[in-house]
């Protein structure tokens, strides 16, 4: 009887010590999935932030502003709008079909 005794005593300890080697996986696992959730909701706010910043940097009015301020561009009108026609190839180039460069304010247009 005392041998029953102690294999059952054994067992329930055994069983106890796994239990708590359980429990403690389980809190563990839950508290790296909170963290992951965490994570993946910042990700997803700064996902956003960035999609609002490109937004911002993509407007019309942003893209004339740089292109006028640092690029020096401007509007086309048909006052500066030089057409140039297209004639096949002779095999020599007329004297009207060189363009020269024009020079406004001491710079190239």
């Amino acid at each position: 009887m005392t041998r029953v005794n102690l294999v059952l005593l054994l067992a329930v300890l055994a069983s106890a010590l796994y239990l708590v080697s359980v429990q403690y996986d389980s809190r563990r696992l839950f508290a790296e999935i909170d963290r992951a959730v965490l994570e993946a909701r910042r990700i997803e706010t700064e996902r956003e932030q960035l999609e609002l910043q490109k937004r911002q940097q993509a407007t019309v009015q942003r893209v004339e502003k740089l292109a006028k301020d640092k690029l020096d561009m401007r509007a086309a009108t048909p006052a500066i709008t030089d057409y140039v026609s297209y004639q096949p190839y002779s095999g020599s180039v007329p004297a009207a079909a060189v363009v020269q460069p024009r020079v406004s304010g001491g710079r190239l247009q």
